[in-house]
């Protein structure tokens, strides 16, 4: 009986939708002007925007080891050089001076070094047949070991001036790559700081970085191999490709804003890439490929001659398509025990449903390994014109969404189907 009783709710219903009863959903409308749009198929994404900047994979500054006035500059901003190869020379005047007066220090303290060797030995020699106190003799090798030492610090001295002349003069490049900047000229003065770079060398121009900032809500999207698409000012209409090679976890805080520093790599075979060029950098969240899609002016859509009953009502008998017969069944005892309550008639203005609240969200089938536990699925309306001319809605899933597209989902063939976007003033 109970089962004879739900399958003729089920039939009234479904009698009441396709307007066999007085109020139906369709409501024919002369004199509203609308505009359309269609559902059709396309590839949506989903992406998160950022700013970078473009930089060689490696740089590599070149330091000066010495102090001293520019003789020559083998190279020029971006000449490719190899590792070793001499990109500056350092003048050595003053160095090779230095050299032959280090050079006379040299040959001063071998000289008192080996008289005092000799003079070692003599007294040693005294000592054995104790002509002389042992303090004595102690004293002559303390002598020995001061001359030994001061001629070990000559020669070393000697040694860092050869250095310096036949080296550090010569200012080579330490990897094969490219000069990205020069900043001496011959005649120039260098200091051997430790900080002031004379020459910026790339390792390989073919391959580039990108060094993007991403906001806190965002970067929880981004991850390594992940997609990513740039364009440039200086290239308009031209998009590039890459790839999210690291996030870096320390956190950059500017005016209490916090940001993160993501790495991408990029192709840059065709050279077009310049280091120290802006983009726009979009990482691609999430992509659906040949889906159904509807401009987002058709979700939002509600008709403006219809009272918001009426339109509850049309929303209510549009959501059963999307549940199962149990769930109907549900659904419309629900609604009859709320029209009960409310000591609503058959004969009201609404009709049979004209009380009945569609929700928008309701619980879908179970999936497949869902764990006995149900998932809410949003559902959106989509109106438009039947063959009568009367308005008539379908609620639908939608997916991925962009500025102006979104992706929806049904069980129904929407492809192609012509939908209200709005009505004309």
């Amino acid at each position: 009986m109970k089962l004879f009783y739900h399958r003729f709710i089920l039939f009234i219903i479904i009698l009441y939708c396709a307007g066999n009863f007085p109020g139906c959903t369709g409501t024919k409308t002369e004199t509203a002007n609308y505009e359309y749009t269609n559902i059709r198929r396309s590839t949506l994404e989903r992406t998160v925007t950022a700013s970078g900047t473009i930089n060689p994979v490696a740089i590599v500054k070149v330091i000066p080891r010495m102090s001293g006035k520019v003789e020559k500059v083998f190279v020029n901003d971006n000449d490719t050089v190899k590792a070793g190869d001499i990109l500056a020379e350092l003048n050595t005047d003053v160095l090779r001076l230095k050299r032959s007066q280090q050079l006379a220090t040299v040959r001063k303290a071998r000289a008192n070094y080996e008289l005092q060797l000799m003079n070692y030995s003599g007294q040693e020699t005294l000592a054995q047949r104790n002509l002389i106190s042992e303090y004595e003799l102690k004293s002559s090798l303390t002598s020995l070991e001061n001359l030994a030492a001061e001629l070990e610090v000559a020669e070393t001295n000697l040694l860092v001036l050869e250095t310096e002349i036949n080296q550090y003069a010569y200012i080579t490049s330490p990897i094969n790559g490219i000069v990205l900047d020069r900043n001496i000229n011959v005649g120039d003065t260098v200091v051997d700081s430790g900080n002031s770079s004379i020459f910026t060398l790339a390792e390989n121009l073919s391959e580039m970085q990108i060094t993007a900032s991403v906001g806190e809500l965002d970067v929880v999207s981004i991850h390594r191999g992940q997609t990513v698409r740039f364009t440039l000012e200086s290239l308009p209409g031209r998009r590039f490709n890459g790839t999210v090679d690291n996030v870096k976890m320390t956190p950059v805080v500017t005016s209490n804003v916090v940001t993160y520093t993501v790495i991408i790599s990029a192709d840059n075979q065709d050279g077009l890439l310049f280091p120290g060029m802006t983009c726009a950098v979009n990482f691609v969240v999430q992509q659906s490929e040949n889906v159904l899609v509807v401009a987002n002016a058709a979700l939002r859509y509600q008709p403006s001659g219809l009272s918001a009953d009426h339109i509850e009502e049309m929303e209510f008998i549009a959501s059963l398509a999307n549940m199962d017969e149990s769930q109907q069944q549900s659904a419309i005892e629900a609604r009859l025990q709320t029209l009960t309550d409310r000591g609503a008639s058959q004969n009201s203005s609404s009709g049979l449903v004209g009380l009945l609240t569609g929700a928008r969200s309701r619980p879908a089938p179970l999936p497949p390994s869902g764990g006995g536990r149900r998932v809410a699925v949003v559902y959106r309306n989509i109106w438009y014109l039947n063959n009568e001319g009367k308005l008539e809605v379908i609620q639908v899933q939608t997916g991925i969404s962009t500025s102006s597209l979104t992706e929806i989902i049904s069980s129904q063939d929407l492809e192609g189907k012509q939908v209200i976007a709005r009505e004309r003033l």
